[in-house]
């Protein structure tokens, strides 16, 4: 008898227990609103300094929309393009246009780029000279061996008065295209994110904002010249072109052009890093 009554007592605990699952679950579905979506994962590839500050500042704002952006930092100029073209990422946010463009050319990627967001001033740096004037004949001058800023380091070579290229370089300028070079300065070509840790080897260096940054040089104080708001050399997001009309593109695009992204950059960077929008 007392075996009969402890079976009874447990399968009465079990029921009280089943009850007790029951209404938890129905009041876990009951905060469930009805036809909640699940949050969309927008990757985004970005360098550190400053893209990937700036896409973490937005987050929280498309968070509220629904979409949970995931940024990937990335340290090279090269993976982050493969990345896009293979469907490892939505968009990155990295390079200027004329990069893009000339990146996408030559390796046949279907990638473009949906809107401007800000520029970064490329800058002269040294830690051996505080003005350009001072640079000794045969100086060693490094600059990015990517052809679009490789070339863009020139111009701005040209611009300080170092030295003077062909009439119709332009943006694709080579070391080839030097024509005048009075105080005879070596042009070393280096990977660009190697560039600031070059400064102790060499005279001088042309490096990106970013890298700069990465660095901790501070470009309106430490640049011996830099390059003014004018640039052509917007930072875009670049996007697969089948893309270019995705909902959830046209929602980043939407949180990095508000003023308030505009006041973050400019208070944070202080003229390092200029919006263009």
């Amino acid at each position: 008898m007392q075996i009969v009554r402890q079976r009874k007592a447990i399968s009465g605990l079990i029921a009280v227990l089943a009850v007790v699952l029951v209404a938890v679950a129905a009041g876990l579905v009951a905060n469930i609103p009805a036809g909640a979506a699940q949050p969309v994962v927008l990757t985004v590839g970005a360098s550190p300094v400053p893209h990937a500050e700036i896409l973490n500042f937005v987050a929280p704002i498309l968070a509220k929309q629904g979409i949970q952006l995931k940024v990937i930092e990335f340290t090279d100029y090269v993976r982050p393009n493969l990345a896009l073209a293979d469907g490892e990422l939505d968009a990155n946010y990295f390079q200027h246009i004329p990069y893009l463009e000339n990146f996408a050319a030559e390796r046949r990627l279907d990638i473009t780029w949906v809107a401007k967001i800000h520029i970064e001033p490329m800058g002269v740096y040294s830690r051996k000279v505080k003005s350009l004037k001072d640079l000794p004949s045969g100086a060693q001058i490094g600059i990015p061996n990517d052809p679009t800023n490789g070339g863009r380091a020139l111009l701005l070579l040209q611009q300080a008065g170092l030295i003077k290229l062909r009439k119709d370089a332009g943006i694709k300028a080579t070391v080839f295209d030097i024509v005048e070079n009075p105080k005879k300065l070596r042009i070393v070509e280096l990977e660009a994110p190697q560039l600031p840790r070059a400064l102790d080897d060499l005279h001088a260096a042309v490096i990106n904002t970013n890298f700069a940054l990465e660095a901790g040089l501070v470009p309106a104080k430490d640049a011996l010249v830099i390059e003014d708001a004018n640039s052509p050399y917007s930072n875009v997001i670049a996007i697969r072109t089948k893309d270019k009309n995705d909902p959830a593109i046209q929602k980043l695009v939407q949180a990095l052009q508000t003023p308030e992204v505009r006041q973050f950059i400019l208070e944070k960077y202080k003229g390092a890093v200029v919006p263009v929008f």
